[in-house]
């Protein structure tokens, strides 16, 4: 797995990965249809240093697939991680190590203190993946938006003290 930038050239294949309606919906800005044009300006957004945003890239095949994305984003009750995964990457760790990755380097050379993150009720293998990284639920649930369904649907709380020692192993660059 490759945790990278996006790039001009990934427009296509973003579009294609999350923009299928299972994942959209999981998701509470991305709309539903999501076209090329929709990833291209995404992708053009710029972004501040305490607010990385990556693609996660497998390397199953001869060539490496865009399969997912991870982010940091500022949000009102601080930064959030959030991350999805096409259809075809569920089960396979991918979110999971990406969310190790991004959790080290918030703890490690970002200032951050703390994560949020949310995910909408009708998806706890998101919560699932999130308790795996050490967030807890902070028992707080309320209806967050979902563009993609356009409406707001509901939605659990977790947070992850990032001064808390960490016990995962940090990942290894091949």
């Amino acid at each position: 797995m490759t945790l990278r930038p996006a790039w001009p050239e990934d427009a296509g294949a973003l579009a294609a990965a999350i923009g299928q309606d299972m994942v959209s919906r999981m998701l509470s800005r991305v709309p539903h249809p999501y076209g090329e044009s929709d990833a291209a300006a995404w992708i053009a957004q710029p972004r501040g240093a305490e607010e990385p945003r990556f693609v996660i890239l497998a390397h199953d095949g001869p060539q490496p697939v865009l399969v997912g994305g991870i982010a940091i984003s500022p949000e009102a009750d601080g930064p959030n991680l959030g991350y999805w995964l096409a259809p075809d990457a569920w089960g396979r760790g991918y979110a999971t190590e990406a969310g190790r990755a991004v959790i080290a380097m918030a703890r490690h050379a970002l200032p951050l203190r703390r994560l949020n993150a949310w995910h909408f009720a009708d998806n706890p293998a998101s919560g699932k993946v999130l308790r795996k990284l050490g967030f807890r639920p902070t028992g707080e649930t309320m209806s967050r938006r979902s563009a993609a369904r356009a409406t707001p649907a509901p939605s659990i709380g977790y947070a992850l003290d990032l001064a808390e020692e960490d016990r995962a192993p940090l990942p290894i660059a091949a």
